[in-house]
């Protein structure tokens, strides 16, 4: 018998999940159970409420993070520890950033996040800390201002705290999450939602295989980004030259606010 015919004659439901897969009746009780009406409407009735905790994000953020003056973010693993040779190189960044004048914003965790939060803390600089509220409990590291460390539960609003106060994105090896930090700020830059900014990539060894990639991939065979986009990082090795590239690119343009 055709698989759109049921056993007692009648044509099928089209959106019988059980057509497609009939080896996982479980599985379709569960999901139709999900889709009911009345379970439907109290999640769509929950998110209606959920706009207010992310104003008071915003607002927080706003409001703590106003008169900040100029700052770097730097992003990198919480996993990198303090024998890592790049948790010394975020500290050194950090530390030398504050001898130039600005501040450092990290995302208050531990790794590569404490590490920039020590540099600046121990020169006497700004640090801040956008600590995000996750399942494994990511704890706030001891070295940011007690006025500047903030707990975020939704991610896109730190994100745009990051880019709003930030004049330069410094990033070092890192996961998932700084790879979403990374290029939210060059989809942001590309497309000219904000002004550009120095992006820099610490670590040329790490980030060899990405960069070929977006060259040889995206740029080369695909043609899914223009050549200038190449332009919209630059790759360093030292703290030095991390330091420099924000120092050179502010000796040309006005520091103020992303947007």
């Amino acid at each position: 018998m055709s698989q759109n015919v049921k056993n007692n004659g009648l044509p099928a439901d089209p959106t019988d999940i059980s057509l497609m897969n009939p080896a996982v009746p479980e599985d379709e009780a569960r999901i139709k159970e999900a889709f009911q009406d009345r379970d439907w409407n109290e999640i769509k009735s929950a998110d209606s409420w959920v706009i207010f905790k992310v104003m008071a994000e915003f607002v927080e953020g706003f409001d703590k993070l106003a008169k900040i003056g100029p700052c770097v973010s730097i992003f990198g693993s919480a996993r990198t520890t303090d024998d890592n040779p790049y948790f010394k190189v975020a500290e050194e960044i950090a530390a030398k950033l504050v001898r130039h004048g600005y501040g450092v914003i990290t995302g208050g965790g531990p790794g590569i996040m404490e590490a920039a939060n020590k540099g600046a803390f121990e020169q006497g600089g700004k640090s801040v800390g956008l600590n995000i509220t996750l399942p494994f409990e990511q704890q706030s590291n001891i070295y940011i201002d007690p006025d500047k460390n903030m707990d975020f539960d939704f991610f896109f609003v730190r994100k745009v705290m990051f880019v709003k106060y930030s004049q330069g994105f410094i990033v070092l090896p890192g996961g998932f999450g700084t790879l979403d930090e990374l290029f939210e700020a060059l989809t942001l830059i590309q497309t000219k939602k904000i002004g550009r900014f120095p992006i820099i990539l610490v670590g040329k060894k790490y980030w060899s295989g990405l960069i070929d990639w977006i060259q040889n991939t995206l740029l080369e065979a695909e043609n899914n980004i223009s050549a200038p986009d190449l332009k919209l990082f630059s790759v360093v090795e030292t703290p030095d030259e991390a330091v420099r590239v924000i120092e050179e690119f502010y000796s040309k343009y006005l520091l103020k606010p992303n947007f």
